[in-house]
């Protein structure tokens, strides 16, 4: 901890932790909690929950869980003073200078040296161009009708035929071989020694949202495989969660992004006056994407190549958009490929036209999918209007569904009280009309092995408590934290025990207490876990009362196989036999 725990405290209490995931995440409250789908994984079914009584996110899924902390270091990849730091300036909250450790001193001193390096490198590119070893190279951008002040805003830049130059070169700039391998701009193999992971290709800088040089794509000059070449993935270069020229287009000051395939793409529309376009990184487009463009635009328009394969990338593309929550719209760029040669032909303002006049990319999946149906045939046409109907079920807001089935009505010539009844049937048989099936006993699904079950049964209080604090001074005289056999759970207990008296104890400021990654998952899933929905007093307060009985007996049990000499097991079996035999003539009232 580089902070005061009490300062981290606030910053941590100052930011609402619904607030915050809500700018990564489209969240939908469903009874006390919010659901979206998760960040970390790739779902079709909402299993991320966001708590704001608790502070706490938790993945039924993959079990991805923590504070708002966690949630920043996990998705951003900062450290924890940096998220700290972050969430201060977003709350207005005032930092001292920090001392470091030397373990994190030293990472952020290895990441500021790959950084150099790439910038370095980036540097050797741009002045190769420009010299007679660039001289193809610059040729190649001329042909692409790209302007010197284009190529110098994107410092496009050259890799020579040679395939040691950029490592020789950065070595007399004093950096490491094992530094200019790490950054990914050299390889290594025993024939060849370190040399030059790029060469005879026109290099094309990757930065950051903040003009950092993260990384490099190069298009190789003639028939040479592969014809684009991508930095590795290192430390400050995911390309999952970067996109080529967002480090211009989240600041166009436009209500939407341009989303292209490639980086000519993303310089050619730049140019012609697009400031707003962004690429992936040679990668399928990726919810982490999604989600950096979530940050800055709710709307992104896909001008994707018009072939197969871009069409194809297009669908997948609408998927993932709105699983982020974001609206996205398609650009029809026929008969040309791709936004360059669209532009090249036609020019800018067509462009523009083709832009706002976009296709909604619900009406562009119909489209791509009535191509596969013959229309003119009764069956086939059937066909097409029961897919049509599965896909309006995947509007969950009643809204939404109701405007989208008289739009399609319209424009298909369907009948709409046909197609509302063709679509409530296959509601009803997808589960969205459907509620959710839940277990019928607070202890059900219990796992194989006896730790495992004992480690259920406290998870399940620990969630109840925290839930319904006012339970907990109804059990106190029977649970104490010593109860719980886990002892990261114990720690847990223990805090949240001498907590609650107190009022106001929010779990969130637990999870901080645990530096490991996995302890602060296994926190938020003590905090998270499901609890079986009961209708009646009487089924919740007998529930209770096993969980609680439960966790008493595993207590028991436990410490008996340990007495030996320790005194403290064996006090702790007297007590436990005790209240045992308290526990099973008492009934636990739910009442205030």
């Amino acid at each position: 901890m580089y902070y005061p725990d009490e300062l981290v405290e606030e910053v941590r209490m100052k930011n609402d932790i619904v607030d915050v995931i809500s700018g990564y995440v489209r969240l939908q409250k469903k009874g006390a909690n919010h659901f979206g789908l998760c960040p970390f994984h790739n779902e079709k079914s909402p299993s991320f929950s966001v708590s704001g009584s608790k502070q706490m996110y938790y993945c039924f899924g993959c079990g991805a869980g923590g504070n708002v902390f966690t949630f920043l270091m996990e998705y951003e990849n900062y450290s924890f003073p940096e998220a700290v730091k972050l969430l201060a300036d977003r709350a207005g909250v005032n930092l001292p200078e920090i001392e470091y450790s030397e373990e994190v001193k030293r990472k952020e001193s290895r990441k500021s040296k790959l950084l150099e390096v790439n910038k370095e490198a980036a540097r050797y590119f741009y002045y190769q161009l420009r010299s007679g070893r660039g001289e193809r190279g610059y040729r190649y951008l001329q042909e692409r009708n790209l302007s010197e002040e284009t190529m110098k805003r994107f410092g496009l830049g050259f890799a020579s035929m040679s395939g040691g130059d950029l490592v020789q070169y950065l070595r007399s700039k004093g950096y490491g071989d094992d530094l200019i391998r790490e950054a990914g701009v050299a390889v290594f193999d025993e024939k060849r020694g370190l040399h030059d992971k790029f060469w005879n290709r026109v290099m094309f800088p990757i930065q950051d949202i903040n003009h950092r040089v993260i990384g490099f794509g190069g298009r190789v000059m003639g028939e040479a495989k592969p014809k684009y070449l991508n930095s590795p993935e290192t430390v400050i270069f995911d390309k999952s969660r970067n996109l080529y020229g967002l480090n211009f287009a989240r600041t166009s000051r436009q209500d939407h992004i341009i989303l292209c395939e490639g980086y000519m793409d993303v310089i050619a529309m730049h140019q012609a006056g697009f400031n707003q376009a962004s690429a992936s990184l040679g990668t399928a487009f990726t919810i982490g994407q999604a989600n950096l463009l979530k940050r800055y635009v709710k709307e992104v328009l896909l001008a994707y190549d018009s072939d197969g394969a871009g069409t194809n990338a297009a669908l997948r593309a609408i998927g993932i958009l709105k699983e982020a929550g974001l609206s996205g719209k398609v650009i029809n760029m026929e008969p040309y490929k791709d936004p360059d040669e669209f532009i090249r032909n036609l020019g800018a303002e067509e462009f523009r036209r083709r832009a706002e006049g976009a296709e909604n990319s619900f009406f562009f999946e119909l489209r791509m999918m009535e191509r596969e149906y013959n229309l003119k045939d009764p069956e086939s046409k059937t066909r097409f209007h029961r897919e049509i109907a599965k896909k309006l079920c995947g509007f969950s807001e009643e809204v939404e569904r109701e405007n989208y089935l008289e739009a399609v009505a319209g424009k298909y010539h369907i009948g709409f009280e046909n197609l509302r009844k063709l679509t409530a049937s296959y509601a009803a048989q997808t589960g969205l009309a459907r509620p959710v099936a839940r277990p019928k006993s607070g202890l059900a699904e219990k796992k194989n092995t006896p730790e495992e079950n004992r480690k259920k049964a406290q998870r399940l209080l620990i969630t109840w408590i925290a839930d319904e604090p006012e339970v907990y001074p109804k059990i106190a005289k029977y649970i104490g934290a010593e109860d719980f056999t886990d002892e990261l759970y114990r720690k847990v207990a223990d805090k949240l025990f001498l907590g609650l008296p107190k009022g106001g104890f929010e779990p969130a400021s637990l999870v901080s207490l645990f530096a490991d990654e996995e302890e602060q998952r296994k926190v938020a899933e003590l905090f998270n876990t499901k609890l079986e929905e009961l209708t009646t007093k009487q089924e919740r307060e007998k529930a209770l009362h096993d969980i609680v009985y439960t966790v008493k007996r595993d207590s028991y049990e436990y410490y008996s196989g340990r007495m030996g000499a320790d005194v403290d097991a064996l006090n702790q079996v007297i007590a436990g036999k005790k209240a045992l035999e308290e526990l099973s003539k008492t009934h636990i009232s739910l009442d205030e």
